[in-house]
């Protein structure tokens, strides 16, 4: 049976390798690391790129804590008293450029002592301005990686996507969604094993996929109308984290270093009282888009 230390241990290998791969693409920007110890139990190692050629604020977070279970934890699974474990590796980019779209993964592991555990994680893709072809590649790239392991999960877990990852006050979407799972555990169809294979494949996606984005998108041109729409589209991107990222809720009941939970966030955001978009504007246009159920890797073709 597969070790938590096994886990954990792969997780720090794919932040080191992440971090590599955007800084050789950025060219310019470097990590800073920060390394934190968590009062109940464990700690981690957060990376945070500034201010680089292409990426304005990106971290890269590791971390591996454990001890008692917050009893508000305990409720919502309804779970008797446990201790856990969790580690995982959680990424967010937010680019300089607003024709760059915004990235974020999470790959994770949670254990308790009483027996129970699961894997989840996912990636989401959060464009300031849509571009379908851009859409249709990086579902085309989510549902490569799910195929392999289920014929099932890239339709499965693309509706989880769409439905977490939806700003309900607002009735629109984060961004063009893209896969979404969690509670993977080992069934009579799948072993503990060929769980942590899927994480694993979606871990590694995260470095081809976000630096072939960089590299095609960095030098289109912009101007300040498109640097407002940016700075719009980040306080949206604030708000999902704050109301209703569970990730977020998680970190801060288990007393998590804030800073890291926090990270998520934006260098800067705008919020303007009932901004409308010109008709048939590039800005209307995506958020014409920013709906549950499309199908991106055919949209394209529309």
């Amino acid at each position: 049976m597969m070790k938590k230390e096994e886990i954990e241990e792969w997780f720090k290998s794919l932040q080191e390798n992440i971090c590599k791969a955007i800084e050789k693409t950025d060219g310019q920007g470097k990590f800073e690391e920060d390394l934190w110890k968590r009062e109940g139990g464990g700690g981690g190692r957060t990376r945070v790129l500034r201010n680089g050629a292409i990426i304005e604020k990106g971290g890269v977070n590791f971390s591996a804590v454990h001890g008692e279970t917050p009893e508000r934890i305990l409720q919502a699974l309804k779970l008797s008293k446990s201790n856990f474990f969790a580690t995982g590796v959680s990424i967010v980019m937010h680019p300089q450029s607003p024709m760059v779209p915004i990235i974020h993964m999470n790959v994770r592991y949670f254990e308790m002592d009483n027996g129970k555990y699961w894997f989840g994680g996912g990636i989401d893709l959060t464009p300031h301005y849509i571009d379908k072809v851009d859409a249709q590649y990086f579902h085309q790239q989510l549902k490569a990686v799910c195929d392999k392991h289920h014929p099932d999960y890239y339709s499965k877990f693309k509706k989880w996507a769409d439905d977490y990852f939806f700003i309900k006050h607002r009735n629109e979407t984060r961004g063009i969604g893209g896969i979404f799972f969690d509670h993977l555990v080992e069934s009579e169809k799948i072993n503990k094993e060929e769980c942590f294979a899927f994480v694993q494949d979606v871990g590694r996606l995260f470095a081809p996929i976000y630096t072939h984005l960089m590299a095609k998108n960095n030098t289109l041109p912009f101007g300040e109308e498109e640097k407002k729409w940016q700075f719009l589209r980040r306080g949206r991107y604030a708000e999902f984290n704050l109301v209703w990222d569970k990730g977020t809720k998680f970190g801060l009941d288990t007393n998590g270093r804030t800073e890291s939970i926090l990270m998520s966030l934006p260098p800067q955001a705008n919020w303007e009282y009932n901004f409308v978009p010109q008709p048939n504007s590039k800005e209307a246009k995506t958020l014409e888009l920013l709906k549950k159920g499309i199908n991106w890797i055919q949209e394209v073709e529309g």
